[in-house]
């Protein structure tokens, strides 16, 4: 058996395949999550490029430049915003995006981004909205009730595609957890020499790129390399965050989310141990039955209250009216 995008890029002791096939079913792969960089840089990194054909590493730094492109430019936008809170002494968080490329996978262009995601202050949503105003924006759709954040495009002469803004108060929408944003903020540090933009914890930041995978339900390998990734790089104290978990009401949401990312790559259990595993469905999604009951599993049986399982189900059933 091939191995998987998974396991070339992140087990050693894995073999590469030498036929031709294998890696066009690769690009192919590849292409469908838009994961050239991280492909290109951790198959480096793990001087595995090299030993792949020429035609796949001529594929792959073709979209590598286009989407450094991309990046620098929204580097730029995202200068340009932050500078304006500074100025206007509201603090800020960049999630994601250029700085989170740049820190932790060591190049600007090493992940792609398509927007700005901006965490700020809920006493501060208006303050917020003007600087993102004032600095070209205009809102793309109205406000969605219990929803977390707000959106905001601007044509760029650079790109074909509006550059999206979002202003986020939370990373979860409301009534359907107890999570404590405050907790993020209280550890949160400054940027530089900068005093109001700020950038989350390590241990913060992996809590949110394992709820943003969840919110997507994995539907990615984006979203299993970040986790991935950071894992193997930082030291996450996995006995906090099922303690956070089972205080904020996300602690199904983690679990589950883990044991997918475990479930693919079995040999995280050897780099850092996950004792809290549940079986998923995620391995048979290819049969609909199963994607249904998926499904359905994801969206109101990973709650950790009744009550939130409600209530998104109600607010599922509102939005189709």
């Amino acid at each position: 058996m091939n191995p998987t995008i998974l396991q070339v890029l992140f087990e050693s002791q894995v073999k590469l395949p030498i036929g031709s096939e294998y890696y066009w079913q690769l690009l192919n792969e590849i292409e469908k999550s838009k994961i050239h960089p991280q492909i290109l840089f951790l198959m480096k990194k793990n001087g595995r490029f090299v030993d792949t054909p020429a035609f796949f590493q001529q594929a792959i730094h073709e979209k590598f430049q286009s989407i450094l492109y991309q990046n620098m430019l929204i580097k730029n936008q995202t200068g340009q915003i932050l500078c304006e809170f500074e100025r206007s002494e509201i603090d800020v968080i960049p999630l994601k995006g250029t700085s989170f490329s740049e820190k932790h996978f060591g190049h600007l262009g090493a992940r792609p981004t398509s927007d700005i995601d901006l965490l700020i202050k809920a006493d501060y949503i208006e303050q917020a909205i003007e600087i993102v105003r004032r600095t070209g924006y205009t809102q793309k759709e109205k406000q969605v009730p219990y929803h977390f954040h707000s959106s905001f495009s601007k044509s760029l002469p650079e790109s074909k595609v509006p550059l999206t803004v979002e202003l986020h108060w939370d990373i979860l929408k409301k009534y359907t957890a107890n999570l404590e944003i405050s907790e993020f903020w209280k550890e949160a540090y400054p940027i530089n020499d900068s005093s109001y933009v700020k950038q989350l914890s390590d241990y913060h930041l992996f809590y949110m790129i394992c709820l943003h995978g969840w919110r997507h339900n994995m539907d990615s390998l984006k979203y299993f390399i970040d986790i991935i990734h950071l894992l193997m790089n930082l030291d996450i104290d996995y006995k906090r965050l099922i303690e956070d978990a089972k205080r904020h009401k996300t602690k199904k949401r983690i679990i589950r989310t883990l044991s997918i990312v475990y479930e693919q790559l079995p040999f995280l259990h050897s780099v850092k141990e996950f004792t809290y595993n549940i079986p998923t469905l995620y391995n048979q999604r290819n049969s609909t039955i199963k994607k249904y009951a998926d499904f359905i599993d994801y969206s109101f049986l990973s709650f950790d209250s009744p009550k939130h399982s409600m209530i998104e189900f109600y607010q599922l059933l509102s939005s189709k009216n």
